[in-house]
């Protein structure tokens, strides 16, 4: 069964338009796909040289039903905007720690929404795999300099002022 609701099967291509006999058809393997005018065309698994559209990434549709007013439809990525406007104020307003620790939960979230959530708008930039990836790590790596910035640091990891003095000599 194909997209479209038809089996492939001989019947079907009775109703495609530009097909008039199916004596005109020939399939000479199995990588082929009908044109513009149904006939039958040979097609390669290699990319092309000119790309002439650009799909959506998986998960870029609404994120609110389409009657929806734009930014309902848009809501996960004003989500991670906001939150990362208001860790950037924050941060303006001399809140360094907690404004930056802010926008690494910001991506984090970010993150989350594309993983959970099967549709979510703008928020979906690359493929679902490589925006999880993006944001959670980006994410991390930003709350974890956000936890060790001096003075100060709510985390300390022993290992790292180590290596800071072999490899920084006076």
């Amino acid at each position: 069964m194909s997209a479209d609701g038809t089996s492939g099967k001989a019947e079907d291509i009775e109703s495609v338009p530009g097909v008039d006999d199916l004596d005109e058809i020939e399939v000479r393997d199995p990588v082929s796909a009908p044109d513009a005018e149904g006939r039958p065309r040979r097609t390669t698994r290699r990319f092309p040289l000119f790309t002439r559209d650009t799909a959506r990434p998986e998960g870029g549709g609404r994120a609110a039903p389409s009657d929806a007013p734009a930014p309902a439809r848009q809501w996960p990525v004003l989500a991670v905007l906001a939150m990362a406007g208001l860790g950037l104020l924050l941060t303006a307003l001399d809140l360094f720690r907690v404004g930056i620790l802010l926008l690494g939960v910001a991506l984090l979230v970010g993150g989350v929404l594309r993983w959970l959530l099967p549709d979510v708008g703008m928020l979906a930039v690359r493929s679902r795999f490589t925006d999880i990836v993006t944001y959670g790590g980006l994410g991390l790596v930003i709350v974890l300099l956000a936890l060790m910035v001096q003075p100060n640091p709510w985390l300390v990891i022993p290992f790292l002022k180590d290596t800071l003095h072999f490899t920084v000599s006076n």
